[in-house]
């Protein structure tokens, strides 16, 4: 029998027992259905952290100078936390330094930050990520306003208590009013808010525009850190190709001020984007291995299921057999067969498992703040799956049917 001539009757038995075919499918079609939504959440994930957030968090060509990473992998044992906590911190000593050694063209900004007490008249207190910056910070991070500005050198020099904020901020403490020019309540002291930011909106539901920002000089200082300590420096190069100068200047600067020997590892860190895109990588990897593993359930069960319907199959089709053996069938003729009709079971499973997978994710990224995009990838995944499946599921009974003596099989009623 032709390839294509098994398929069809592969698909006649599908049209004309539609409940037992649904009944077949449903393991196989559990399966990649939840295939192909599980991953396509990650990958949807993985777009956004990748073309969004991470920009969002670090600057494009640019790493941050800090005590240890601001992204870290979930692997990271107790005795490695105990030794970051134990690094010396970074100071404000250490900014002039670290500047004068930077290449031409390279851009640094100081950032110290904490969780902090806010509240206006219109609101009462509550927590924010606050910020005492310098003034590049905004050009680094490329950070504009939707009104008012941002603060200027001389503001920064001053310690002028002045202040941008994100959306929700200025949605939650200045409801209804411009809040530009106001009062914002940071700890116990009044700032004037000069400047509302531009939205940039959220990650699984956590908002990214509940911040301030103010100079770095100004008394958030206190807030956010002790006397001499910063969080961070951000540095940015001009290009790529510049980042890696930029880091191995750096890098001499602090080795040569905390005193380290060649032989001993750094005792701070410079986070990148790439960094920061590895971490979740690592975390991706293993949600992927996840969604695949945990449908491979339903594919299991779906194969034991095809296999008993094809012994079915090949119980009601004996005589056919022995015909077809009588007219010259060779015994590969009956096991192909019998293979493709499985594996396009299989596969019909497999693709209304995509359909439903894919609908199923667009639900998900409709109702939730999670993103999802529908890898192709997934789909070749599947459908290998589908046919994989019914592959295997149909050897046996396809090698039961092969071997049915032909003289036997034409008596069988």
């Amino acid at each position: 029998m032709a390839l294509w001539d098994a398929i069809r009757v592969a698909l006649e038995q599908i049209r004309a027992q539609k409940l037992k075919s649904f009944f077949t499918l449903l393991g196989v079609t559990i399966g990649v259905m939840f295939l192909i939504a599980v991953v396509s959440i990650v990958e949807g994930m993985g777009r956004y952290v990748e073309n969004d957030l991470v920009g969002k968090l670090m600057a494009v060509n640019s790493f941050e100078l800090r005590q240890r990473p601001n992204f870290t992998p979930g692997d990271v044992d107790q005795a490695q936390w105990i030794a970051w906590q134990h690094r010396k911190r970074i100071l404000d000593s250490d900014v002039e330094p670290v500047i004068s050694a930077l290449p031409t063209g390279t851009r640094a900004a100081v950032v110290s930050e904490d969780n902090v007490t806010v509240s206006s008249r219109y609101t009462g207190p509550k927590q924010v990520q606050a910020s005492a910056v310098t003034p590049a910070y905004f050009a680094i991070k490329n950070l504009g306003v939707t009104s008012g500005r941002v603060f200027t050198e001389q503001e920064e020099a001053m310690g002028t208590p002045v202040v941008v904020i994100g959306q929700d901020v200025k949605d939650r403490f200045f409801p209804n009013v411009d809040p530009v020019g106001r009062a914002l309540r940071v700890g116990t002291l009044p700032y004037e808010v000069i400047g509302v930011a531009e939205a940039q909106g959220s990650f699984l539901g956590i908002s990214l525009d509940k911040f301030i920002i103010a100079p770095l000089s100004s008394p958030l200082k206190r807030l956010t850190n002790r006397h001499g300590v910063i969080d961070a420096m951000m540095v940015q190069a001009p290009d790529a190709q510049g980042v890696g100068d930029a880091e191995e200047a750096v890098r001499q600067v602090m080795r040569t001020r905390h005193k380290l020997r060649p032989s001993q590892p750094d005792d701070f860190d410079m986070s990148t984007p790439e960094s920061a895109m590895s971490f979740f990588n690592k975390i991706k990897s293993y949600l992927v291995i996840a969604g695949v593993a945990l449908p491979a359930i339903g594919l299991v069960v779906g194969a034991i299921v095809i296999m008993n319907i094809m012994l079915v199959a090949v119980a009601e089709r004996t005589r056919e057999i022995g015909i077809r053996k009588a007219l010259g069938a060779r015994r590969r003729d009956i096991l192909a067969q019998f293979l493709v009709e499985s594996a396009t079971l299989s596969i019909a499973g497999a693709m209304l498992g995509i359909v439903l997978g894919a609908a199923l994710s667009f639900a998900i990224a409709a109702a939730s703040p999670l993103p999802t995009h529908v890898a192709a990838w997934s789909v070749v995944v599947a459908v290998v799956l589908g046919a994989g499946v019914g592959i295997v599921a149909g050897v046996y009974p396809a090698s039961r049917a092969s071997l049915l003596d032909p003289i036997t099989a034409l008596r069988s009623d």
